[in-house]
């Protein structure tokens, strides 16, 4: 049985803890004011953020304090702990961090939650042996990794808590977001070898292992939703304000089910601020349009139309496009970063098919999020147990 934390729900981690060309920042060329909790209210909207997470593609490229290749000492650790959970009987997903310590991973998950939180918002892992690990295997080194890190929430309320995102079509097709009928969802495109746009899943942190790759594309994208924040600020201040005001979303039916729930539509803004003044952004532009097919959700408004086409085309001018390669691991912490991919071609003749292992999950380390957003993520204080399809509800079951 996991060891239970002052934090209701939340196993303990490895961390010993459940509480919370060049690199570029915009605070020489646009300081940020001091956030205050004074009785006026500041107009948060104008306020440009600086920091690591206000970075840019080209500029992230060129640094590597987000990248980590995994010693020898580190991959022996985690492969010894796969065979000693193999000869307890334990499956490869559902179990706690206790049953799964690879002491020698410290340093390394010390180094990602602080990457994490208060870097750049994305981390990279790499050397996971995958040639040489069975699935089963590879699955359960994956998830004893991730479950040392933070606490493994449910993607569907169908119970999906390892998901693979992989061409699922049969054709190879390369499904899109256009096209007659009904809007198709976000997980229906992802698995197919279509490209995916810039969007946030409903957890703290992504958790993406590249097993295996096709012959062609599959670039991974990932774009600072700080400094896409602080662009709009700088060309259009008028539809920043417009992103801080609540758009309605559905909540995606392949993902939370009941299509026939009271609540299937909520609203919440683009940006928000916590209480102590940190950035979060939650966008799915997807589920923001599928809204609006239900004839009650208000109209969206065209400047609320334009802001996201704004935030579209700023996040491809300053996003970092990279290949993903077999045994990497992609961390990205998703109040301050969005996440897409270009589309890719297997070759089933040649056994070539991209495949990607995700793992969502709920971060001790994270910030507190805003009074609104107990709507999609349930508990909202620092370091809680929250997100998921499911919300709040942790995958870990054993």
């Amino acid at each position: 049985m996991a060891a239970r934390s002052r934090i209701a729900g939340r196993p303990k981690n490895s961390l010993g803890t459940t509480s919370p060309s060049e690199w570029r920042v915009f605070s020489a060329e646009f300081p940020a004011k001091p956030w205050r909790r004074e009785g006026r209210v500041l107009d948060t909207a104008l306020q440009l953020i600086e920091g690591p997470a206000a970075w840019h593609g080209s500029d992230l490229a060129a640094d590597p304090s987000w990248r980590r290749t995994l010693t020898a000492d580190e991959i022996g650790g985690l492969e010894r702990a796969v065979a000693a959970a193999e000869a307890r009987g334990i499956g490869p997903t559902g179990f706690a961090a206790d049953e799964f310590p690879v002491p020698e991973l410290r340093p390394a998950l010390q180094w990602l939650a602080d990457r994490l939180e208060r870097g750049p918002g994305v981390a990279r892992l790499s050397g996971i042996p995958v040639d040489r690990l069975p699935r089963e295997r590879l699955q359960r080194l994956f998830w004893g990794l991730c479950v040392n890190l933070g606490t493994p929430m449910y993607q569907t309320a169908a119970g999906e808590i390892l998901g693979e995102v992989k061409d699922e079509t049969g054709t190879g097709a390369a499904l899109t977001y256009d096209g007659p009928g009904p809007l198709k969802s976000a997980r229906t495109i992802a698995r197919s070898t279509g490209p995916l746009r810039f969007h946030t899943d409903k957890t703290d942190i992504i958790c993406l292992l590249c097993a295996s790759n096709g012959i062609a594309g599959g670039l991974s994208k990932v774009v600072s939703s700080v400094t896409i924040h602080n662009e709009i600020a700088r060309r259009r201040p008028d539809l920043l304000r417009v992103l801080y005001e609540p758009y309605w979303r559905m909540r995606p039916y392949d993902e939370e089910g009941d299509s026939e729930r009271d609540d299937r539509t909520f609203p919440m803004p683009v940006f928000a601020r916590g209480p102590d003044g940190s950035f979060t952004s939650q966008y799915s532009r997807t589920y923001i349009s599928q809204a609006q097919e239900i004839a009650s959700v208000p109209r969206l408004t065209p400047a609320q139309t334009e802001a996201m086409d704004l935030l579209h085309a700023i996040g491809e001018e300053v996003c970092l496009q990279m290949p993903f390669e077999p045994g990497d691991i992609q961390f990205m912490n998703q109040h301050v970063t969005y996440h897409g991919r270009t589309s890719f071609t297997d070759d089933p003749a040649a056994g070539a098919h991209r495949v990607l292992m995700r793992i969502w999950l709920s971060a001790p380390f994270t910030r507190p999020l805003p009074e609104g957003h107990t709507v999609q993520w349930g508990n909202i204080a620092a370091g809680a147990l929250r997100g998921g399809a499911v919300a709040g509800k942790s995958a870990v079951t054993r």
